[in-house]
């Protein structure tokens, strides 16, 4: 065989693109180990699992000797197929929307066609290699992940000297393309993540977060922010947006063209935000009561004072929400009737299937950080990002990968990814207190089972007008799951809308360009899939079946105030405030 202008050409001039070749491998499997290896939670049942599935192996002798004949015979045919012994097999089919090997070199060549299809073949005896062994579910399905994670990681386009494109790239720019990806690499590490979109173009307060607001309350966990309005006359009721503790709160601000903010505040809202800060160590021993009466409740009660409001209106995103779910027992026991009505953002009530990511939590886990908690500790956000990154690897990891290091380009700005990389630390009691009850136990689905701030919670007895949002393509809180919120909520005033795309994309969907659809469906029957088969698609943005839903909870239109907060709760510093400028190391 003829060797193609983009494979390696033997000879002396050929050893530095190899030693730079060489180095780059080097780095995808350094990177290997940080991103499949290294997020393995230390301690969990993960290798329980797999001597669970290596023993079913090893006791279904028949079916294993079957697939690796099998796999044997495909093996024989791909490479007979490339000598041209014998006539060329089908390719095993990638899976829909892969685009690892869509350009047209992997076609092109025989050599890196014949790589293709060997990790194909490979992927695809891996995956009916689990599927075939005697084992539990739960077992199998924590197995088939990180196999997942595994064939994925090994993909052949993630390593330079079987990636067609890199070679020819390489050979075009002499070597600069590696060269370059080098010196992205360095600098990613020394961030401790990889860039997902050219970070130098975004900067919290210049171009990002620029909604015009004042924070008028803070304490060591949180900003409040109050916003400018817009309107000469506003609604008399403001609301309140509780954001996940996890990423920043500017998701929901991000630039003026795709700010919810912005655009709530133009529709007449008095918006206050919660800016949650970054743990630092001295606040490790942080509790989700913490959260509770030190964050929502206090929140809500300076919103109450400054706005001179019996009730306002409450928004909780993500974690967000299940804070703010657990933060309406207490007020419940407390009788504070300080909300007219309160929406979940893609949020979870009912966590028995919260998605891939309760690979990454078990009991043994749990456990260690229990006994950890007197002694506090900081949850790195860096850590929890990766581990979201693995739920779509393809997509979140090895596609930047091979982009950034190993083709040596900068990826395109894009504000939703510099945020998805702009994480926020944790402390280790509240997280901890979060795994055990929700993704655990599930104990917010089920009456009395936990308590917060010595209450007991239980989410049947809210009685509030409830609006529920979740995004058909949620790989975080899947929109089945969060539907269950409509059959276990007591009130009899929740409405479920179900919006198109992902977790963030979803959510964050702009008025203006009128993209993607929602649906909606006044009735509640206890499927979901029955609920979505009744559905009427609508058009454009979510955010105006709320803003119609909202309005009515926000009572009559007043003047605008001249400027924020009041004698007690005086302007500290312009929006953002410091808290979200606040960077998470390596």
């Amino acid at each position: 065989m003829s060797q193609s202008s983009t494979e390696p050409q033997a000879g002396s001039e050929s050893q530095p693109y190899q030693a730079f070749l060489q180095s780059l491998t080097d780095a995808n499997r350094k990177l290997l180990e940080n991103f499949v290896g290294g997020m393995r939670p230390a301690g969990d049942s993960q290798p329980k699992a797999f001597e669970q599935f290596m023993q079913g192996l090893m006791g279904n002798t028949q079916q294993l000797v079957g697939l690796q004949s099998s796999y044997y015979q495909q093996q024989m045919d791909l490479w007979m197929g490339l000598l041209g012994t014998r006539e060329k097999q089908p390719n095993p089919p990638a899976s829909k929307g892969d685009r690892r090997f869509a350009a047209p070199e992997w076609a092109q060549y025989p050599f890196y066609d014949y790589i293709k299809q060997q990790y194909l073949l490979s992927a695809k005896w891996l995956n009916e290699l689990v599927d075939g062994v005697p084992m539990d579910d739960p077992t199998r399905v924590k197995v088939g992940f990180y196999t997942q994670q595994f064939i994925d990681a090994m993909s052949p386009s993630n390593f330079a000297l079987t990636n067609p494109e890199v070679i020819k790239l390489a050979l075009d720019t002499k070597g600069e393309s590696l060269a370059e990806g080098l010196r992205k690499l360095s600098e990613d590490m020394a961030k401790g993540h990889i860039s997902m979109t050219d970070e130098s173009q975004f900067a919290v307060g210049e171009n990002l977060a620029v909604t015009p607001g004042t924070v008028v309350f803070e304490s060591p966990l949180f900003q409040l922010i109050q916003y400018t309005p817009t309107t000469a006359q506003v609604y008399e009721r403001p609301v309140l947006f509780v954001p996940p503790a996890v990423n920043k709160y500017y998701l929901m601000d991000l630039q003026p063209e795709n700010s919810m903010v912005r655009h709530f505040v133009a529709q007449g809202y008095t918006v206050f935000m919660v800016s949650w800060r970054s743990i630092t160590p001295e606040l490790g021993k942080l509790t989700w009561d913490d959260y509770v009466e030190s964050g929502v409740i206090k929140a809500a009660e300076v919103v109450r004072e400054i706005s001179k409001q019996d009730k306002i209106n409450v928004l909780g995103f993500c974690i967000g929400g299940v804070i703010l779910a657990t933060t309406l027992a207490v007020m419940k026991a407390r009788e504070l009737d300080w909300f007219e009505s309160v929406t979940f953002m893609t949020s979870l009530i009912d966590h028995t299937e919260p998605g891939d990511i309760k690979q990454f939590v078990d009991e043994e886990l749990v456990k260690k950080r229990e006994a950890k908690l007197a002694e506090g500790g900081v949850i790195s956000g860096k850590e929890l990002a990766r581990a979201f990154s693995m739920l779509r690897a393809n997509d979140l990891i090895w596609n930047y990968v091979v982009n950034n290091y190993l083709k040596g380009k900068t990826p395109p700005p894009f504000d939703l990814l510099y945020w998805n990389n702009d994480s926020a630390n944790l402390p280790l009691p509240m997280h901890t207190f979060f795994l055990r009850n929700m993704y655990l136990e599930n104990n917010l689905a089920k009456p009395g089972a936990m308590s917060v701030c010595g209450v007991p919670v239980d989410v049947a007895k809210y009685d509030w007008p409830i609006y529920i949002f979740a995004a058909r393509e949620d790989h975080i809180v899947p929109w089945q799951s969060a539907y269950r919120g409509t059959q276990l909520l007591g009130s009899d005033k929740v409405r479920y809308v179900l919006g198109a795309s992902g977790h963030i994309a979803g959510s964050i969907n702009p008025v203006g360009p009128n993209k993607r659809n929602y649906w909606v469906n006044d009735d509640h029957p206890a499927d979901a899939d029955s609920w979505l088969a009744g559905a009427e698609s609508r058009p454009g943005s979510w955010w105006q079946d709320w803003d119609n839903w909202l309005a009515p909870q926000s009572g009559k239109q007043v003047a605008a105030p001249k400027k924020p907060g009041n004698t007690r709760y005086k302007a500290i510093e312009p929006a953002p405030g410091a808290y979200v400028k606040a960077k998470v190391g390596a």
